[in-house]
């Protein structure tokens, strides 16, 4: 459909020549001036919206950018395409648990993902699970010969940035990888052997970056920490269930693998396996 089919005036900022019978008014002041205004900043923001949309068309282009800006922010010798980052996860003291989140090409990898259960520290101590759990896992990438990331982000000050190096010192992979910390108050980067951190525009996109890459790594570890202690309260349940003994709880995980299982467990199901009295006391102790 034409202009012309659509309407006999138009307003518009500047003379155009019109067919025969088409008015063009330039409006100066007033309501229509206002109108126009209006119109002028909805084009100019759908153009910009249509050109941000066509930078990110090529995903490799954007892609490619990314990484550059990343390697050239952080001064880093090449281009983070693999990044793993560190979060340790101990509310309120139990069940320490630590996790690793991994981006490759600036995006989640989550099939990469990996948690770990603290099992040389005693009690609460990020710096000693922090330097477990970088030991256990690229131990584990060396000795599979699987790659090794360009870049390591500890969720942490100095402290747990130390404590990571020690464990890469110890596979003696200091300096193949570069790592650094990010502590959470003024989002500060620090590197080893530099005491002066690095501040990175709020608004930069390698730190958006790491930002979600600290995030993505709190929030695996705290779902991971919760799945433990929910299963440790359950797993303590049973045991509390009168006339349930140790050798019975053994026996109903051994069968159903989990407390959810024996609890939505049907009777006979579970007197197939514990017995008609024992099975009772069970149905009875979750129904109450």
């Amino acid at each position: 459909m034409c202009i012309r089919d659509r309407s006999k005036e138009l307003y518009l900022p500047f003379k155009i020549e019109t067919e025969e019978g088409l008015k063009v008014h330039i409006p100066k002041a007033g309501d229509k001036k206002k109108i126009l205004d209006l119109s002028l900043r909805n084009a100019k923001y759908y153009r910009m919206e249509r050109f941000k949309q066509a930078k990110i068309v090529d995903p490799d282009r954007h892609e490619n950018r990314i990484m550059a800006q990343m390697k050239k922010d952080l001064r880093l010798s090449e281009e983070p395409r693999h990044i793993e980052c560190f979060d340790n996860s101990n509310i309120q003291g139990s069940n320490p648990v630590a996790a690793c989140v991994v981006f490759k090409n600036g995006k989640p990898s989550k099939k990469d993902y990996r948690k770990f259960n603290i099992k040389t520290v005693e009690g609460p101590d990020d710096f000693a699970s922090m330097e477990e759990v970088v030991y256990r896992r690229y131990k584990r990438l060396k000795e599979e010969e699987q790659p090794l990331p360009q870049l390591i982000i500890i969720d942490g000050g100095k402290g747990q940035l130390s404590s990571a190096l020690k464990s890469l010192d110890k596979l003696e992979l200091r300096g193949k990888i570069a790592i650094i910390g990010i502590a959470k108050r003024l989002e500060e980067l620090f590197y080893p052997d530099d005491p002066i951190p690095l501040y990175l525009d709020k608004k930069s996109e390698t730190l958006k970056i790491i930002q979600q890459l600290r995030n993505e790594a709190h929030r695996f570890g705290i779902t991971f920490h919760r799945d433990k202690r929910s299963k440790q309260a359950l797993d303590t349940v049973l045991e509390t269930i009168p006339g349930i003994g140790e050798k019975t709880v053994i026996q109903l995980l051994k069968q159903f693998k989990s407390t959810k299982r024996i609890k939505n467990a049907s009777f006979d199901e579970l007197a197939d396996v514990v017995g008609t009295s024992r099975a009772k006391k069970i149905v009875t102790h979750f129904q109450e």
